[in-house]
């Protein structure tokens, strides 16, 4: 549960333009249209893990920095928020969700450039359940599934918001606390093992992007 003292404590950090902004954005609905508008940030000058503020500054996300930007829309309002870091396989590249509930069920705020891994509806039973949901999305180029497993529901609260709302410098401490956090394996080993690849027309889902992406990161797939 959010507590008055920790939402009124992210509030005061708040330019006014932020606090407009913010107060705007009182739905995870409008977080979400909102957070999907803005260009991917496609790290073409090196890694970064902006806070909130900077990445409002840049007007450019990726999903941990478009994550932390739900996490504090949210939070500005009162609402409970955790994030949610879903790993892959090495060779592939880890997705931060940001989790919500709404009458008892959970849903997810996520930014991404491809149509999968995306926003989750509230109607999920439990956190678990929810993450379950990214599995059968999950896979490398050639189509084999990488999904590994997913952390419990991580708290921003344990944070003062000073250190994550408006911080200067890159958040890569947080990904790391994040990181180290409490996962769950997807399932047994064996079972990952024999999971079946992707369909060819699955595949040509991954394709599909919202934004083009510059010819720098083709070799790469971004989440």
């Amino acid at each position: 549960m959010t507590t008055p003292t920790y939402r009124n404590a992210l509030r005061a950090l708040l330019t006014p333009a932020e606090r407009r902004l913010f107060a705007r954005l009182d739905t995870p609905q409008k977080i979400q249209i909102f957070i999907e508008k803005m260009p991917p940030n496609f790290e073409l000058k090196g890694e970064t893990c902006m806070s909130p503020r900077r990445m409002l500054q840049a007007r450019a996300c990726h999903c941990a920095e478009g994550a932390l930007f739900a996490a504090a829309v949210l939070i500005y309002h009162g609402t409970p928020a955790w994030l949610m870091d879903i790993q892959s396989l090495p060779s592939d590249q880890d997705h931060i969700v940001t989790l919500f509930t709404q009458r008892g069920l959970w849903g997810a705020i996520s930014k991404t450039n491809h149509a999968v891994l995306r926003w989750r509806d509230p109607i999920y039973r439990s956190a678990r359940e929810l993450a379950m949901s990214y599995a059968h999305e999950y896979c490398l180029n050639g189509g084999k599934k990488s999904m590994q497993a997913f952390s419990k529901p991580y708290s921003l609260q344990r944070i003062a918001p000073k250190r994550w709302v408006i911080a200067p410098e890159e958040l890569d401490w947080l990904m790391d606390k994040i990181d180290d956090s409490p996962h769950v394996p997807l399932a047994p080993e064996h079972a990952l093992h024999r999971r079946r690849r992707m369909a060819r027309v699955e595949l040509k889902s991954q394709d599909v992007v919202e934004w083009p992406v510059p010819a720098a990161r083709r070799v790469a797939k971004t989440k």
